[in-house]
Parts: structure tokens; C-alpha cells; sequence
């Protein structure tokens, strides 16, 4: 089965979030390890900020709007995806992750502020 009917799979189980925000997480990854220079595990809290920087390269102003559009509110939803990924075999996990490694890792109201964002760029 490839990635995208194993998502198709996991979305008919969990239907909170659209496709993208899986395919988004992906390639947050992706761009993380590429960041990072490593490649394999990484923490919910090293993956969660490799996400906000791939989403603010990607969404610029528009990342929190793109990230509701696919039901996205916190970085607790993003660890539910990761996990839903694990448990169908898309991803990989070690003993010490949980779910608990993506909450409260940072606000995305605070840290995709449209203005903020704006203001940042113009300086």
C-alpha cells in the first residue's frame, strides 16, 4: 500500500484532519532531518519547530488559515497525526515518544500571527 491510500486508510478512521496536513507533516519532516543534517528519529518538540519554520517558508501569513483549513489548532494536533501515522505503519516510533512530546510545544495563534509575521518581514 503506498502513503497516500494509507492515508486515505487513516482518514476513514480519524476523519479530523484533510490529507494535506499528513502530506505536510511528511515534508516537514523531510525538511527537519534535512535541517538538522540527520536523518531518522527526531523529538515531537524538534519535529513541531522544524514545523513551524517548513509552514512560515511555505504558508508565510496564510500558515494558521491553511493549518485550521485542515483542522489543525495546536501542536497536539500534529502529534495525532504523527501517531496515527504510527500506528499504520507510515512511521516509526521508540519507546521513550509519546503523544504527550506535541503538546503545548508552542502556540500557533502566537507563533503564525499574520501581523507579526508581516511586521518581521518588513524590518
Amino acid at each position: 500500500m503506498d502513503f497516500y491510500q494509507k492515508i486515505e486508510e487513516i482518514i476513514r478512521g480519524d476523519k479530523r484532519y484533510k490529507p494535506d496536513a499528513y502530506d505536510f507533516v511528511m515534508r516537514a519532516l523531510a525538511f527537519t532531518q534535512k535541517k538538522l543534517k540527520r536523518q531518522g528519529h527526531m523529538s515531537g518538540r524538534e519535529l513541531c519547530d522544524g514545523i513551524r519554520q517548513f509552514a512560515t517558508e511555505q504558508y508565510g501569513p496564510m500558515a494558521l488559515a491553511v493549518f485550521k483549513h485542515w483542522g489543525i489548532t495546536s501542536t497536539e494536533d500534529f502529534g495525532r497525526i504523527v501517531f496515527n501515522m504510527v500506528a499504520s505503519g507510515v512511521m516509526s516510533k521508540t519507546e521513550q515518544d509519546s503523544p504527550d512530546d506535541f503538546k503545548a510545544v508552542y502556540d500557533l495563534k502566537e507563533v503564525f500571527d499574520v501581523f507579526k509575521i508581516i511586521s518581521d518581514t518588513k524590518v
